[in-house]
């Protein structure tokens, strides 16, 4: 199958032998290279953070209660996470689009620019908002159905405000995941990789010592850190130092 699409492109002459083996230029595999390699930086540190939480959590007791309750509260976590992390998916595509200013071909008016790019970042921001605030809601209304996927009263239990503290950390998720993914949609990949290094950083700090005083509960108020600490790179990015930071002025001009 593959070799009938690449003769299908070679009869529309869509490609050339000679261009595939040809190396590319410097300067179109630098901006390549910078972003992957800033990107490859903060998946080390996420990896970091998560790889961290799961030894703290395995060194809590010897009888596993601890594990088990700390997997029952990522799958409330997971219920409502999925969707918020699909929406950044969605802000890295339609905020470099709206980045492109446009000429319409039939009225002509232009559209798109920096401040039809900051009027769909704030949109999607809001709705991330309130994604974030209705499924936290839905997770805390399926925490009874939830508790009773583990039949030992102990592991529920030590769930309870895990649980509870996963379904309130979605509001913050939902602008976390959608900032982030703005982010990679303006190309600031380095200001992302480092905001995430902090995140993971305070994270580090907070899960050698919060446990040893609040045991599993302490562990997700170390999630609690890392996404505050990425909450305010992403505030950062949008406010101040970002592509897209300070055009009220821009807005109320265009208006």
């Amino acid at each position: 199958f593959g070799w009938k699409f690449i003769s299908l492109m070679l009869r529309r002459k869509m490609f050339r032998w000679s261009k595939i083996f040809r190396l590319p230029s410097w300067t179109k595999l630098k901006p390549l290279l910078k972003g992957g390699a800033a990107l490859q930086l903060r998946n080390v540190a996420l990896n970091l953070t998560f790889l961290a939480v799961a030894r703290v959590t395995q060194s809590l007791d010897d009888t596993g209660v601890a594990a088990a309750a700390h997997a029952l509260a990522i799958q409330v976590f997971q219920v409502g996470g999925i969707v918020l992390l699909a929406l950044s998916t969605v802000a890295q595509t339609v905020v470099p689009n709206e980045l492109i200013e446009k000429v319409d071909s039939v009225t002509g008016r232009r559209h798109g620019g920096q401040v039809a790019a900051k009027n769909v970042v704030n949109r999607l921001m809001s709705w991330g908002f309130l994604l974030g605030i209705g499924l936290g809601t839905l997770q805390m209304l399926l925490l009874p159905m939830l508790q009773k996927s583990s039949p030992l009263q102990a592991v529920r239990d030590a769930a309870v405000v895990p649980s509870i503290l996963a379904s309130v950390y979605q509001i913050m998720n939902g602008l976390v995941f959608i900032g982030e993914g703005v982010m990679v949609g303006c190309g600031n990949f380095m200001q992302l990789s480092l905001s995430t290094v902090v995140a993971t950083i305070g994270a580090l700090i907070s899960l050698n010592t919060l446990p040893k005083m609040f045991g599993l509960t302490g562990v997700w108020m170390s999630f609690g850190v890392f996404n505050s600490l990425r909450l305010a790179g992403v505030w950062l990015h949008q406010t101040k130092i970002g592509p897209l930071a300070n055009l009220d002025m821009a807005k109320g001009k265009s208006q």
